[in-house]
């Protein structure tokens, strides 16, 4: 059996400035439009967003914001967000061309990387309850259920919050 190595060929591009907003909304455009169901609340949201709005969201400097891209176009993001002495990891995607080659562990690792930076002692995030090959994904990494009631979905069920202690992470 050939291995794929194409994964390796992907750079991951930290967005720290508004000008970067054509490349951060083609990557959560895609998304969506790729995995409707895993960003039920984004859908809507975020579909009809005009420049001022996508420039807005990567002004946060207080946030980490990663497009993976692959030949010019991103197969994958993930954003971090630090508040309360927890990082949360948002939105995570990985594109169905590229899934099951690493990318979601090196996006996952990145965000825990700068949470620790930022003195984070944990990093939560919520997940839809059906998202198998997501929650496997965090679970591969150490995140475990909370037992916290997440955001309410359109369906009426609560999203899945996991967590995973950075502090065994850290310098001894």
């Amino acid at each position: 059996m050939r291995e794929d190595y194409s994964v390796a060929l992907v750079e991951l591009v930290e967005l720290d400035r508004a000008d970067g907003w054509p490349l951060w909304r083609a990557a959560r455009l895609a998304a969506l439009a790729d995995a409707p169901d895993a960003f039920p609340r984004a859908s809507a949201e975020w579909a009809s967003g005009g420049e001022t709005r996508w420039r807005e969201r990567l002004l946060d400097t207080a946030a980490l914001k990663v497009v993976a891209v692959r030949d010019g176009a991103p197969v994958g993001l993930v954003r971090g967000v630090v508040g309360e002495g927890c990082a949360w990891l948002h939105s995570l995607w990985v594109s169905a061309q590229v899934r099951g080659q690493g990318l979601g562990g090196q996006l996952v690792a990145a965000v825990e990387v700068w949470a620790a930076w930022q003195g984070a002692t944990c990093i939560r995030l919520e997940v839809v309850p059906g998202n198998a090959p997501a929650i496997a994904l965090y679970r591969r990494h150490g995140y475990v259920g909370t037992g916290i009631p997440g955001e309410l979905l359109p369906d009426g069920d609560r999203e899945l919050v996991m967590e995973k202690s950075l502090r065994a992470a850290g310098p001894a």
